[in-house]
């Protein structure tokens, strides 16, 4: 029995190595067309090591490196404030809603659930956010809007009514108020559907370039992603054109590699943050999903 089970380990983890180097794989491959050169990616394909290593990718999209970094600072400021700022609300919200002694709890659960099944679109919603808020051209218009989500409150509701009314119970008998059992108890209780929540926001913001597309005409607070869209976008127009694409050619712009080197450097920061939430995100998904 012992033996049939060792091989059994030895089985499982052989096939999850295999798993592993299949989910990694494409990124080494990313990686490695980011650093080869231009000609010899469209002549030989994509190879595992690039043979010559190039940085000339990196170097034409730091060629200006102030602008990077402000991208950088900028996304990574309101990422961070989004998702601190949403996490909270959103718990603010989700524990009186977990409790069933609330008044009007079913009238705010089906509110909640109406603003997921319509939307006002984007007219109506760019006439409140800049004409009437007047938040275009600032930093809080990647920050407030969409503070609040619908699913992520009635994830986090469902993981509050989880955790044992026995606990609240024996705290209001030592005399603590709701707000000190929601700070000290429900809180910490809570550590997996936060990071997991706080994850997902972080990387949904991380990820937008559409609010930047549409509210912001400042280069100063363009985000990282629309930066790194606009240098594209500037690319492909050149290449429209014939006597700028055959400047491009002798000067031996990688236009080819340029959108490898674009994707790494934008992956980056969130592949560092994933495993310090990856002990948590499985867990939050599974103990605060959404029960019928």
């Amino acid at each position: 029995m012992r033996k049939h089970n060792m091989v059994f380990q030895i089985v499982l983890t052989c096939i999850f190595i295999v798993f592993c180097f299949m989910i990694n794989f494409p990124f080494w491959l990313l990686i490695s067309a980011s650093l080869s050169d231009a000609n010899v990616l469209a002549q030989q394909g994509y190879q595992i090591w690039p043979k010559p290593v190039d940085f000339s990718s990196y170097i034409y999209i730091f060629k200006n490196p102030g602008q990077i970094l402000n991208a950088y600072g900028v996304t990574f400021t309101f990422s961070v404030v989004s998702m601190i700022l949403s996490v909270l609300l959103t718990a603010m919200i989700a524990y009186p809603l977990s409790r069933k002694h609330l008044r009007g709890r079913n009238i705010i659960n089906f509110y909640l659930y109406f603003t997921m099944l319509f939307s006002g679109g984007l007219v109506p919603t760019y006439l409140v956010v800049a004409k009437y808020l007047h938040l275009d051209d600032t930093i809080w218009v990647y920050i407030l809007p969409g503070a609040v989500s619908a699913w992520n409150v009635f994830m986090m509701r469902t993981f509050f009514s989880g955790i044992p009314g026995e606990i609240i119970e024996s705290a209001k008998v030592d005399g603590a108020s709701e707000y000190k059992i929601f700070a000290t108890m429900i809180i910490p209780l809570s550590k997996p559907v936060i990071a997991t929540i706080g994850l997902m926001i972080f990387l949904s913001k991380w990820n937008d370039w559409n609010t930047a597309l549409i509210y912001i005409t400042e280069p100063k607070l363009y985000s990282l992603q629309y930066l790194l869209q606009s240098i594209m976008e500037d690319i492909n127009m050149l290449k429209q054109n014939p006597d700028a694409a055959a400047m491009m050619q002798e000067m031996n712009v990688p236009s080819e590699t340029i959108r490898m080197a674009m994707a790494v450097v934008v992956a980056g920061p969130a592949l560092v943050v994933f495993p310090f939430f990856q002990k948590y995100f499985v867990k939050g998904l599974t103990v605060g999903s959404v029960k019928g």
